[in-house]
């Protein structure tokens, strides 16, 4: 594909990812307001967020799996169709269960948006020039995340209501639609079609299990308890018994042979730990502006803009140099430093921290994330052959996600934890008890409804409690450092596959089975493309 024709396809690409990024900023920026309209709590207002983050995380590989055997551009447009219903339905619930549920249905869509995007980045554009576009995506990232919360609070504070805030984002899905429809043409592979539907149901199962115990733990039941006896039980024997399907399957849903690659492996682990810094440290901070420093959706999503112009400048100038330049690690040391920095210094946040401070620790966390994020899918799609582009590029982002879903139920339930610990002191050190302040999720989030006495006690036990988030989010960052210390440097390719597997009378093509029709179904996947 020319340049031209690249761009044209990439803006419909551009523009479903600036859907799903907005609908979930708008929405996170919302939630206090939402489940103060709705009468939710703290472990509630985790629940929206890991409902979402739980069904994207369990069905990207499968997102990615599908893409390596039909084609790329129905299964985004796909995607995008049920992100939609689910943004739509979410503006209807009428209560938290129907809120949550509904953005369940989100996150299957949104697992297909953040796999599929890079499997189609990469099956049109080499890792050598594909730094150059990812400049693009970290400005429609910045431009998603800084117009989010800003466009929600806006709509918070207006006559139209919370319910708008998933409503807004339809008619730019629509256009992404349609933009795809008419730009996006890749080859597709032919090749003989063996979905795995048992390794993927119990992928699914395992992780679904695992992610709901450690929601539930420490909250619903007792961390060391027979429940939890039954969850990770349950979740090992399921996960336990999908790898050893996968070792027998023509076409695993994950295939187990890439994890014998180092590079691949050590980005895995990489991302996981990215994913729970990531998440589970910003997702927080709406909900510290909002409460424990009193102001409005509008003012918190602009506090957030330090993180989010460092996360663009750094990918943007990040992804420049990297084309230049074919190395990538170290952006990916500089990145793990500066986020590692960023997290410990607001682990030491609280309700009076200095808010022009603040935004510095922010803006170090978002350069870390900006040089990171990208770069760790990178170095394993230029490790892998295109055939298994889809598998390899949706592990990475499945692991990230399993570590942001872990990270925003862990940590919210740490916060949920430490608030209600922090307030029901306050109040017995004043003679007062607790009963009224909290409501069984780690403090009510109407603030607003409490006495005024009552409500400074609940907003300092909310921005005290936020430093201990960080901290452990800054700890489990140690790994992404200790990680990219050992990724291999290996120079990006020019090409869009590794060369090896193209030879005619490799083993590999002898057991895949191929179209014949023509001479380019009959090539590698680069070649069918580079044809086109």
């Amino acid at each position: 594909m020319s340049h031209r024709q690249i761009m044209r396809a990439f803006s419909g690409l551009l523009l479903a990812l600036l859907v799903a990024i907005m609908s979930s900023t708008i929405v996170s920026n919302a939630l206090p307001t939402i489940l103060a309209d709705l009468d939710g709590s703290q472990s509630q207002y985790t629940w929206v967020v890991t409902a979402t983050l739980l069904t994207s995380t369990a069905t990207t590989p499968i997102w990615g799996k599908l893409s390596d055997l039909f084609s790329k551009k129905l299964l985004y447009q796909l995607a995008i169709v049920i992100f939609t219903a689910g943004s739509i339905l979410g503006g209807f619930a009428q209560s938290m269960p129907e809120l949550i549920a509904y953005r369940a249905l989100q996150g299957i869509g949104l697992g297909g948006l953040q796999a599929l995007i890079q499997v189609v980045i990469a099956a049109m554009i080499s890792p050598r020039e594909r730094g150059r576009y990812s400049g693009y995506i970290g400005a429609v990232f910045a431009v998603a995340t800084v117009s989010g919360p800003l466009v929600g609070g806006v709509i918070v504070d207006s006559p139209l209501g919370w319910r708008w805030c998933f409503w807004a984002c339809v008619p730019i899905a629509i256009l992404a639609f349609i933009v795809l429809g008419r730009t996006l043409k890749l080859p597709v592979i032919k090749r003989e079609v063996k979905i795995d539907w048992l390794g993927a149901t119990l992928l699914v199962g395992g992780v679904s299990l695992l992610l709901i115990w450690i929601s539930l733990a420490g909250t619903s039941f007792g961390w060391a308890s027979w429940s939890t006896v039954l969850y990770v039980g349950g979740a090992m024997l399921a996960l336990g018994l999908a790898v050893f399907t996968e070792t027998r399957v023509s076409e695993p849903v994950v295939p187990l042979r890439l994890f014998k690659n180092k590079t691949f492996t050590l980005s895995i682990l990489g991302s996981l730990a990215v994913g729970t810094a990531m998440f589970g440290g910003s997702v927080f901070l709406g909900q510290y502006y909002q409460i424990a420093r009193n102001f409005s959706p509008t003012h918190a999503g602009l506090m957030t803009l330090p993180m989010v112009l460092g996360l663009a400048i750094s990918s943007t100038l990040g992804g420049q140099i990297v084309s230049r330049t074919g190395k990538t690690k170290p952006f990916l040391l500089i990145g793990s430093v500066l986020l590692l920095v960023g997290l410990f210094a607001l682990a030491t946040v609280d309700h009076t921290t200095n808010l022009t401070l603040m935004g510095v620790y922010l803006a170090l966390m978002g350069f870390g994330l900006g040089f990171l994020l990208q770069n760790l899918v990178l170095v394993v799609q230029n490790t892998v052959t295109m055939r298994d582009m889809g598998s390899a590029s949706s592990v990475v982002t499945f692991f990230r996600s399993l570590g942001g879903a872990a990270g925003v139920s862990a940590l919210g339930a740490v916060l949920a934890a430490q608030v209600s610990t922090n307030i029901t002191s306050s109040l017995a050190a004043m003679g007062v008890s607790s009963a009224g302040a909290t409501n069984g999720g780690g403090g009510t989030l109407n603030v607003n409804a409490l006495p005024g006495p009552v409500q400074g006690i609940v907003r300092a036990a909310f921005g005290d409690a936020t430093g201990k988030v960080f901290l452990i989010a800054a700890i489990v960052a140690v790994v992404t450092f200790l990680t990219v210390l050992f990724i291999r440097e290996v120079p990006l390719r020019r090409t869009l596959d590794i060369e090896e597997p193209i030879a005619p009378a490799s083993p590999v093509d002898t057991a895949s089975p191929v179209d014949t029709a023509s001479p380019v179904d009959t090539a590698s996947p680069a070649l069918a493309t580079s044809t086109r």
